[in-house]
């Protein structure tokens, strides 16, 4: 499903998601769910919203490009620069999707995928539920 989007949506989403929840002993958000969950529901749930995150994702490349690289390129503490700045909604370049507004349902459902059930696609292997100390008894 994950051919909706351009290799560069891709690459922009995959840091976006891994910048949200990065990666420390536990995975990051896109290895740890978000993947799964995303292509899950851009099938389903979430199609309606395809073109708003193709138009987040094209921005926020954008606004990294302004600064000089892709936003998949940049080092992960400009990254976070650059994300706190959307947050705010103090971008430098123009965007077809409110900024903030954009990063906030990223946001949103990087964490859902992150720490779903399983069954819903996410939280990869149970891995977001061992970090949080939650044990599924079966």
């Amino acid at each position: 499903m994950f051919d909706l989007f351009t290799p560069q949506q891709l690459a922009t989403l995959r840091a976006l998601a891994n910048r949200i929840i990065p990666a420390d002993e536990f995975p990051g958000g896109w290895e740890g769910g978000a993947e799964g969950y995303l292509r899950r529901q851009f099938a389903g749930d979430l199609r309606q919203l395809v073109e708003t995150y193709r138009a987040g994702l094209d921005g926020l490349d954008a606004e990294a490009r302004a600064t000089g690289s892709p936003f998949a390129a940049m080092a992960p503490v400009e990254q976070d620069q650059l994300l706190v700045r959307v947050e705010q909604g103090a971008v430098a370049t123009q965007w077809a999707v409110d900024p903030a507004a954009f990063f906030r349902m990223a946001v949103t459902h990087v964490a859902e995928g992150y720490y779903s059930d399983p069954g819903n696609g996410g939280n990869r292997d149970g891995a977001a539920w061992r970090m949080i100390g939650f044990e599924v008894r079966g």
